[in-house]
């Protein structure tokens, strides 16, 4: 499989498009509303067909683009199934694969951030949105987070990984495009160099954090797919 790591600098988000070189059949992973034009550029050009777009989780400091390049492209608009969103087409779950031609693309179901956070495995890396950031993480403190239930995400289905699995953040906000399991493990200062569980919680409840500028244009858009989006009568489950 090919990817490509895709950035909108307002709000320090990465995006990925990730295709099987054979049949060129491409998912997008979380797309920003402002950045669809250039997405869809990037696909015409390559010579890809989108057929998915992916969501890590509800997102509250960006509009999503999926449902603008679901209208544009015809892609399939996926998030798990704990988001309470209708605009979905398909519904996913943890253990759940997406094919792309003969490659897949494995569902991680990472709960913490979010009650509805995935993260996306190909072979030799993990695009983890915010359930884990490079010597950070997500927050916890509001949209049903639980920092219990995050380090255990992190642990039990991150920290298991090889150790040279390449990490994909869902932003960065200090230019840092990428990281691995190995150096989180050692140098991320939330949860590595064996934080107990304890720990993580004690240092997630003691963040005093802003909410983010744009969750109240974000989160409601983005529970509809976007601006582009729209109410499915009944989303499927994949």
């Amino acid at each position: 499989m090919e990817s490509r790591q895709l950035f909108d600098p307002e709000s320090s988000t990465y995006s990925y498009l990730v295709w099987d070189s054979e049949s060129y059949e491409a998912a997008l992973i979380d797309p920003v509303e402002d950045q669809v034009d250039r997405d869809i550029g990037l696909v015409r050009e390559l010579n890809l067909k989108l057929k998915y777009t992916l969501e890590t989780h509800i997102h509250t400091d960006h509009v999503t683009g999926s449902g603008a390049l679901r209208e544009a492209l015809h892609s399939i608009v996926l998030v798990h199934e704990n988001t309470r969103t209708k605009c979905a087409d398909v519904l996913i779950k943890g253990g759940d694969f997406i094919p792309l031609g003969t490659s897949r693309i494995n569902v991680l179901y990472t709960p913490g951030h979010t009650e509805g956070d995935v993260c996306y495995r190909i072979p030799g890396a993990v695009f983890t949105g915010d359930t884990l950031l490079i010597r950070d993480c997500g927050r916890t403190d509001f949209q049903s987070g639980d920092a219990g239930a995050l380090y255990d995400s992190i642990t039990r289905h991150l920290f298991t990984l090889p150790d040279d699995t390449i990490i994909y953040p869902g932003h960065d906000d200090q230019g840092r495009s990428f990281s691995t399991i190995l150096e989180e493990k050692l140098h991320n200062p939330r949860i590595g160099n064996n934080k107990s569980r304890n720990e993580f919680i004690e240092i997630m409840n003691s963040l005093k954090l802003d909410p983010p500028h744009r969750i109240h244009e974000s989160l409601p858009n983005n529970l509809r797919c976007g601006t582009h989006g729209f109410e499915l009568a009944g989303s499927a489950h994949y």
